[in-house]
């Protein structure tokens, strides 16, 4: 069963937790700032700033923080604060029917995929993949104003990239899911990886040489996943060579695949990073260079 969390309202609490890698207070005063500005009250998790190496803090801290937070029923929505690495050691311990139960919009990116598809899989719970705190403002700030728009909004959403390539034609429809590769594939085989039959994939990445990314794709299809997939977008993949490079050997490897495929689309640690609803029903048309939703993720 699919969960859609209720759209955000003015005035609404919106808890900040930091699940994966550290973060500092000057980095998220931005962002902070740009919501309040907005009429909403984030509420920073008590454990937020806590640092042990390269995590933010110990496991069993930023588990109580994401608990609390859905636990909370006056927090409305739940915001990443960043990426990092530190998502997958956690997911093991989540109390996912707290989640279920709890349902609200939840939202992050790069390693926070591994919270967005476990979320799916184990709670049914529908999330976005989007900026987290840290960049909320990245760019000329059309990522949080596309954002915000997601979050308070049930209308049904069409995300165009005219600027995108077709390797290959089609239209296709499915259930939208997708994130970094790299976690992606980290989460295969295991208990919290949702099934990619009919689903409409998309795929970014950051500072992985060409090697790797073939790698990882190769895994992808030695899964057989992939055969079941209804199409494949793929988004930035920032400091990984020539952008050209990844097509060429997309193109190559999916050949025999008769899913649509596009590339250029406005996802990743590159300037655009469109908000996506994760598990809503989508159409991916290669003439139109468009993803259209047919179903909402939020309730009213």
């Amino acid at each position: 069963m699919k969960i859609r969390p209720p759209r955000l309202k003015e005035g609404d609490r919106i808890g900040i937790i930091a699940p994966a890698g550290p973060v500092l207070q000057e980095e998220l005063r931005p962002g902070l700032e740009f919501l309040v500005s907005l009429g909403f009250e984030p509420v920073c998790s008590p454990h937020l700033y806590d640092r042990k190496g390269y995590l933010a803090g110990e496991d069993r801290a930023r588990i109580k923080d994401l608990h609390t937070m859905f636990r909370d029923k006056k927090i409305r929505a739940v915001l990443c604060a960043r990426g990092g690495y530190g998502a997958h050691r956690i997911l093991q311990n989540l109390d996912y029917g707290l989640i279920s139960r709890n349902p609200k919009i939840f939202v992050g990116y790069s390693d926070i995929t591994a919270l967005l598809f476990a979320f799916f899989r184990k709670s049914g719970l529908m999330t976005f993949h989007g900026p987290v705190v840290r960049d909320l403002l990245k760019g000329d700030g059309s990522n949080a104003g596309l954002l915000i728009k997601r979050m308070t909004s049930d209308d049904l959403v069409t995300v165009n990239f005219p600027n995108g390539t077709a390797v290959k034609k089609g239209r296709s429809e499915g259930r939208v899911m997708g994130g970094n590769l790299s976690l992606i594939c980290h989460l295969l085989g295991t208990p919290f990886m949702p099934s990619l039959k009919g689903k409409l994939l998309f795929i970014e990445d950051r500072g992985e040489p060409l090697y790797r990314i073939d790698r990882m794709l190769a895994h992808l299809l030695l899964s057989e996943e992939m055969e079941k997939c209804a199409g494949l977008m793929l988004g930035s993949f920032e400091e990984c060579g020539d952008p050209g490079a990844v097509v060429d050997l997309v193109r190559e490897r999916w050949a025999r695949m008769s899913l649509p495929i596009v590339a250029g689309f406005p996802v990743g640690h590159g300037e655009q990073n469109v908000a996506l609803p994760i598990g809503a029903r989508a159409v991916l048309d290669t003439k139109t260079m468009s993803l259209e939703f047919k179903e909402p993720c939020l309730r009213g």
